[in-house]
């Protein structure tokens, strides 16, 4: 009977061992901002514009969600991505709408979430992706960060 004991205090101190391993495998999501501005445009803007990105990131299920804010701006913006793959200075396509695709009724600040492809993921936390506010006066974008996670 005293083996018996023993072995389901064995399997459940195994059990508790193998949940607390488990659970510090699973990162807790980082958050972070994202400053935006026209230097940082390829070619560089001069504007007066500027805004930030408030980024929250879970590595677990490849879900960001953003808090975009911008003032400033020559014109009224007309749309914003995530941009990928380019590291700081490289242009790249648009990959995430961060407003309604085909809106143009854009206002300070955008919200929203998505869930990236495994690709997505890997350019995110490499630093090859950026943020982009495009406005009337500038198409091709006004304000743009880079966007770096915290290692």
């Amino acid at each position: 009977m005293s083996q018996s004991v023993w072995q389901r205090a064995a399997a459940t101190v195994a059990g508790l061992a193998c949940a607390a391993a488990m659970t510090a495998a699973h990162a807790a999501p980082v958050s972070f901002t994202v400053p935006l501005t026209g230097d940082q445009q390829v070619p560089p803007v001069q504007t007066s514009g500027n805004g930030s990105a408030a980024l929250t990131y879970d590595a677990d299920t490849h879900v960001v969600t953003w808090k975009v804010t911008y003032s400033g701006l020559s014109s009224d913006a007309t749309m914003a991505h995530f941009h990928a793959p380019a590291a700081a200075g490289k242009n790249a396509p648009p990959v995430i709408w961060l407003t309604k695709k085909g809106s143009t009724a854009i206002s300070s600040p955008i919200s929203g979430e998505a869930t990236l492809t495994p690709e997505q993921a890997k350019q995110f936390l490499a630093g090859d992706m950026y943020i982009n506010v495009h406005t009337k006066d500038h198409p091709s974008g006004e304000i743009r960060g880079q966007v770096q996670p915290p290692k």
